[in-house]
Parts: C-alpha cells; sequence; structure tokens
C-alpha cells in the first residue's frame, strides 16, 4: 500500500553508556523518497539506521518499517542494505557471491539482472579479492537487490572511495532508484546529499536539526553569523553585542545551523 510510509519513526532515543547517540528523533520517509541523512562523523547517524534496521532497540520511542517491525519488513524481504564493509567472501566470484545470497530467500531476481543493474556484470567472474573498493560496494549493492527490496538503506557506501569510484557507484543507485525503490542513505558529504536525495535530513548532536530540500540545507549550510562587541565609550550601552545571520532556512527549533 503506498500510503503507509516506508519508515515511521516517532520519538526514538538510544545511548550507550553515558552517550546519548539519538535524542527524540521524529522521522516520516513516504514511499519513493530519496532522502540522504547528512551530518558530521559522530552525530548519530548510524544507530539512527540501526534502530530502522532492527539491529538496535530503542531505549524509547517506535519505529515501523512500512507499518512492520523492522524485523518482520526485513524477513519479508521489504529491506535491505548496503554497509560500509564486512559481508563478502574474497575467495569466491561476484556472481557466486550473489548466487548464495540469492538462495537464502524463497523468490529472488535473477542474478544477471541484478549484476547488471549494479553495472557489474562484466566482473561476474573475478574473485572478491581482487575487486577495488568501488566493485565490492557495488557487489553489496547487487546482493542487496536480490530481494527486489521496497526500501534501500545505505550507511556511508562510499567512505573510503575515490572519485570515480563515488561517481559509478551512485549512477548505479540512481538508475535503480528512478524505479521507484525507497532509498535512504547516510553520508557526510553535503555535494552526495545534493546531487542524489531528494530531500535531506540534516543531524547533529543525535537530533534532526533541519529537514528539506537540498537547496534549503545547502542555504543553512552556507549561513554565517557575525558578532561585535563594542569597547567601552563606543555608541550605545556600554559592552552591548551585536550579531547578524546570513542564509537562513527551515530548522528544527532550538537547534543552531550546521557548519
Amino acid at each position: 500500500m503506498t500510503d503507509v510510509p516506508a519508515v515511521q519513526a516517532a520519538g526514538l532515543h538510544k545511548s550507550f553508556g553515558k552517550v546519548h547517540a539519538v535524542r527524540g528523533l521524529d522521522l516520516t520517509v513516504q514511499q519513493g523518497e530519496v532522502v540522504a541523512f547528512l551530518g558530521p562523523n559522530g552525530a548519530g547517524k548510524t544507530t539512527a539506521i540501526d534502530m530502522i534496521l532492527g539491529l538496535s532497540t530503542p531505549d524509547k520511542g517506535s519505529v515501523s518499517v512500512f507499518g512492520r517491525t523492522p524485523r518482520a519488513a526485513i524477513a519479508r524481504g521489504q529491506v535491505a542494505a548496503v554497509m560500509q564493509t564486512g559481508g563478502l567472501l574474497r575467495d569466491i566470484s561476484v556472481r557466486e557471491t550473489v548466487l548464495l545470497t540469492a538462495a537464502m530467500f524463497d523468490s529472488s531476481r535473477p542474478v544477471d539482472e541484478v549484476l547488471t543493474r549494479a553495472g557489474i556484470l562484466d566482473i561476474a567472474d573475478r574473485k572478491v579479492e581482487k575487486c577495488s573498493g568501488g566493485q565490492q560496494q557495488r557487489l553489496r549493492f547487487a546482493m542487496a537487490l536480490v530481494s527486489d527490496p521496497g526500501l534501500l538503506i545505505l550507511d556511508e557506501p562510499t567512505t573510503g572511495m575515490d572519485v570515480a569510484g563515488r561517481r559509478d557507484f551512485w549512477s548505479a543507485i540512481r538508475a535503480d532508484a528512478s524505479r521507484g525503490r525507497t532509498v535512504i542513505f547516510a553520508t557526510h558529504y553535503l555535494e552526495e546529499a545534493d546531487a542524489y536525495a531528494d530531500r535531506i535530513v540534516l543531524v547533529r548532536q543525535g537530533a534532526i536539526v533541519a529537514d528539506g530540500t537540498a537547496a534549503q540545507v545547502k542555504n543553512l549550510a552556507s549561513g554565517r553569523t557575525v558578532r561585535a562587541t563594542l569597547p567601552p565609550g563606543g555608541p550605545g550601552p556600554v559592552g552591548r553585542t551585536a550579531s547578524c545571520r546570513q542564509g537562513g532556512v527551515r530548522r528544527r527549533p532550538g537547534h543552531r545551523s550546521y557548519r
């Protein structure tokens, strides 16, 4: 049902000891959206994604995926993820890796189809250990496509890639998203979010501080604050402080802009 949000999170909190990684996060992602989680390392993006994937349980709050619990949605093949590292056996081929993944599902897409959509059909017989970092990420993407999920989640998928690898990887992702798949990806690259997301959710210290189009969030990120304290004896009240902010955009109350 297209009227059910792909992701519905309400009041999510998650702490690890004294570290409050996610603080009251509210998020709704509609089906067919391409959404970027943008923020610096340590902002809470990966922790939020782990809760959406059912890899960790919120201390407080709730999250549903296509109206189900995350684990139930994953069990039905509705959700797949492309993580930064791991999940690959180095001594088998690219094709064998996807075949092993397909064997885990009752229904799966043809192997050559997902290899083509990931842009790696031409290296199908290559051993995984012989693949570049970018090729290995596209292999993870192919594995994620096997169950034909409605929601694809990517956690910092291009970290460590060179410019060409990032471009090729995102070309494959965007071409697939054009088919109507919902995509959520975490990144700390503003230009990556700008180029490939329909909507950017800006995360800082475990909370969403802005949510809007790429143009709106770029305007926020380029804001500048000028502050001056007048010396004693100057014009106006002694020690008066004045500030001027440039480049405003819709933001969550109580938070400063991300710079």
